[in-house]
C-alpha cells in the first residue's frame, strides 16, 4: 500500500512548474539566394528581419495615445516661396518680391525620408523643457532608431508609447523627460522596449 501511495504522488503537472508560456511564436521560411545573402550581411539577423516586418505592419492603436498620427506620404506637397535672407532686428528688408524667392517643397525639406516619416500631434507636457508642448506637431523619422542622448525619440515600452530622451546604460536604457515634474523611466532586460523613431522637427505656434 505504501508503494502504491508513493506511485500515486508521481506524475502529472505541478502547479507553477515548467517554463511559463509566452506570446512569441517560431517561424521558418526559405529565401532566394540574393535575399539570403543580404540577410547574412547583418550581424543581428533576427532583429533585422523583425524590423523589416514591423515597418510593413499597420501602426498599433497604442501609438494614438500620443496624439494624431499621420504618415508624411499621405500629405500633398505644397511648394512655398523661400527667401534666402538674414532677418535682423534693424531696418526692414523688403520680402514682397516673388522674383527674389525660390520655391521649395516644405514637406521635402522637413522630411528627408518621407517614406519613413510621420507627423504626430503630441499630447502631454513631459518634454516641455525641450520645446515640446501639447498640440505641437512632431516630425518623426522611423528610419533612424539610434538617437543620441541629445535627440528626442518616440519609444515603445511594454506596449505603451512615450516621447523621451534615450540614455543607454550598461544594463538597459533610461528614458529621460524634459520636465522635472516627471520621473525617469528605467528600462530593464525583462521589459519589451524598442525605439520607434527620432524626432527631426517640432512645429508649433509662437508662444508669448
Amino acid at each position: 500500500m505504501e508503494n502504491e501511495r508513493k506511485k500515486s504522488n508521481r506524475g502529472g503537472k505541478r502547479a507553477g512548474a515548467g517554463r511559463p508560456k509566452g506570446t512569441s511564436r517560431l517561424f521558418a521560411f526559405r529565401a532566394q539566394k540574393e535575399v539570403a545573402d543580404f540577410i547574412d550581411t547583418h550581424d543581428n539577423k533576427t532583429g533585422f528581419i523583425l524590423d523589416c516586418i514591423r515597418s510593413s505592419m499597420p501602426e498599433k492603436e497604442g501609438l494614438q495615445a500620443l496624439g494624431d498620427v499621420i504618415p508624411a506620404q499621405s500629405i500633398h506637397s505644397t511648394p512655398l516661396p523661400y527667401f534666402e535672407a538674414k532677418i535682423v532686428a534693424g531696418f526692414p528688408i523688403p520680402l514682397d518680391s516673388l522674383e527674389l524667392a525660390q520655391h521649395i517643397d516644405l514637406l521635402r525639406m522637413l522630411c528627408p525620408h518621407p517614406e519613413a516619416s510621420f507627423l504626430i500631434r503630441v499630447q502631454g507636457e513631459s518634454m516641455q523643457d525641450a520645446g515640446i508642448h501639447t498640440g505641437d506637431i512632431l516630425i518623426v523619422d522611423k528610419s533612424n532608431r539610434t538617437p543620441s542622448k541629445h535627440e528626442v525619440a518616440v519609444c515603445e515600452l511594454n506596449g505603451e508609447y512615450t516621447v523621451k530622451y534615450v540614455h543607454r546604460q550598461a544594463d538597459g536604457f533610461l528614458l529621460v523627460p524634459a520636465n522635472k515634474e516627471f520621473p525617469n523611466l528605467i528600462v530593464g532586460k525583462n521589459d519589451d522596449f524598442s525605439i520607434w523613431g527620432v524626432v527631426t522637427y517640432i512645429i508649433h505656434k509662437p508662444r508669448m
